[in-house]
């Protein structure tokens, strides 16, 4: 499948919002502005309102899986979902959180990289089940607790977060967000 090349829903400029949504706009505004995925959604302000709640709460620290390895997870999601922007914001986003330039480019060939350890093989295998299946294997669901060490609240955490960014990469790639300024398209997405 390829992406659209063009906004199918265009990002909204600050003159060209009503007062509402210049009102829930405000709080996704950052340093260097609003970036395209919020200016696409605040056509549907009370959608991209609930959709920031939960957004914060999957990349908050009441998240208990470890924002580096909350990394893996998205990243893995977007290179799966073939989604250019999520991948493009969360390579610069794993980076400030932790990761390494190898272990983001090694995201792309997944749990089967030899150089994973067992508890990232688990991490990454969870996200190719849930997006191949939906679910988690009763093995898959068994490493993350003794690979991984993670107790239920974080295996929840973990499901919650790739349903999450498989969501945001549905909702980038079917509106045609662009990604944004200062952003780099990797040719082995998509």
């Amino acid at each position: 499948m390829v992406l659209p090349t063009e906004p199918r829903i265009p990002p909204l400029s600050d003159d060209e919002l009503d007062e509402d949504q210049t009102a829930v706009l405000e709080r996704f505004r950052s340093p260097t502005g609003i970036f395209n995925i919020f200016r696409t959604l605040v056509h549907s302000p009370k959608a991209l309102k609930g959709f920031g709640s939960w957004g914060n709460y999957v990349l908050s620290d009441r998240n208990t899986i470890p924002a580096d390895r909350r990394e893996l997870l998205i990243l893995r999601t977007g290179f799966i979902c073939g989604s250019m922007y999520e991948w493009s914001q969360h390579v610069i986003i794993g980076q400030f959180m932790g990761l390494t330039v190898d272990e983001i480019e090694r995201v792309k060939a997944g749990p089967d990289d030899p150089a994973w350890t067992a508890a990232d093989r688990a991490l990454l295998r969870a996200v190719d089940e849930l997006h191949a299946g939906q679910q988690l294997s009763d093995e898959t669901w068994t490493a993350l607790a003794d690979d991984a060490d993670l107790d239920d609240r974080q295996r929840m955490d973990l499901v919650f977060t790739v349903g999450h960014y498989t969501m945001v990469a549905m909702m980038l790639n079917s509106f045609g967000v662009q990604l944004d300024d200062g952003l780099e398209p990797d040719p082995d997405v998509a």
